[in-house]
């Protein structure tokens, strides 16, 4: 029997063709191969509110290392920063990676792979649309004071009564781990099933995890009591 407050959601983070072999602009080593898993997770009953989130870039979007002179904007595959400001609070930054161009709006780069059950989401947001502001998580841009470029994730799970998020795609060490660091600051309890993410940086994935933990988000296993509880009505 269902617990009464337990009300979960599916985030399924960024699984769009950039993102994953063999001919992404940021391949994420393996990335294809969750999704049977995150397929199966979208055709349970027990998750009524299933929601993607797609990269949404403009061209000239300031995460891309071709929006810079070099030699911060080299195009060559090396890791540089940028750092950005609040466009409401000069005070207010952050430093960020940069990238290659990847995900841009209506680019077939920025579609969600076709092997995805598509047809068993109910919402999709896109974020990353403001070309001002890096935004990994799918709630905001980790900017405060004032808070800019909310995508109203939050609103639409709260209305949902929502009390746990679970959440796969990619990239774990990116916009997965941000996303759920977020769910917990909106006190959400999130869960980060392991086995349903790919990092960037495998070797960095250990000490990604328990900053993760560190932070409130409980990284679990498929076959963990956590995802098993999906699975019983």
């Amino acid at each position: 029997m269902a617990e009464p407050n337990f009300q979960p959601a599916l985030l399924v983070i960024d699984m769009q063709e950039d993102f994953c072999p063999p001919n992404g602009a940021l391949a994420i080593p393996d990335g294809r191969s969750i999704i049977p898993l995150i397929n199966t997770l979208l055709a349970l009953p027990t998750l009524p509110l299933k929601i993607a989130t797609k990269d949404w870039h403009p061209p000239n979007h300031i995460s891309f290392r071709t929006s810079h002179p070099p030699p911060q904007g080299s195009h060559l595959n090396t890791t540089t920063t940028t750092t950005i400001t609040n466009p409401l609070n000069p005070a207010e930054t952050y430093t960020t990676r940069l990238w290659p161009p990847h995900c841009i709006q209506s680019t077939p780069g920025a579609a969600l792979v076709p092997e995805l059950d598509r047809a068993a989401l109910t919402h999709t947001i896109e974020k990353g649309t403001d070309a001002r502001l890096e935004m990994y998580s799918a709630f905001y841009p980790p900017l405060q004071d004032p808070r800019v470029g909310d995508s109203g994730l939050a609103a639409l799970l709260r209305a949902h009564g929502t009390t746990h998020v679970y959440v796969v795609g990619l990239a774990g060490d990116y916009c997965v781990r941000r996303t759920a660091e977020d769910a917990v600051r909106e006190g959400f309890v999130a869960y980060v099933i392991e086995e349903g993410t790919r990092a960037v940086d495998r070797e960095g994935w250990e000490g990604c995890k328990r900053e993760m933990e560190g932070a409130g988000v409980q990284v679990v296993a498929w076959e963990g009591r956590e995802v098993r509880r999906l699975f019983v009505e």
